[in-house]
């Protein structure tokens, strides 16, 4: 899940070098925290949170195929 968060996250900003990406593990549930530049921030939220929302999607998407629930956080 992380791998693909942070692919994602890389074609999507200006600065790649500068995604971190973590994930915090409980027994059924990730949380996938997405850190990148201020000034890609907007780019990764996208416009209303569409991007956001897509991405979230196919986190969920993914981690169903794996029956484990994920949630995506975007750190400001």
């Amino acid at each position: 899940m992380k791998n693909l968060i942070e692919t994602l996250a890389k074609a999507l900003v200006d600065h790649p070098d500068q995604v971190k990406v973590t994930e915090v593990e409980g027994e059924n549930t990730s949380v996938i925290e997405l850190a990148v530049a201020k000034e890609d921030l907007g780019k990764v939220i996208g416009k209303q949170g569409r991007t956001a929302r897509a991405l979230r999607t196919i986190l969920t998407a993914a981690s169903t195929k794996i029956k484990k629930r994920a949630v995506l956080e975007i750190i400001e």
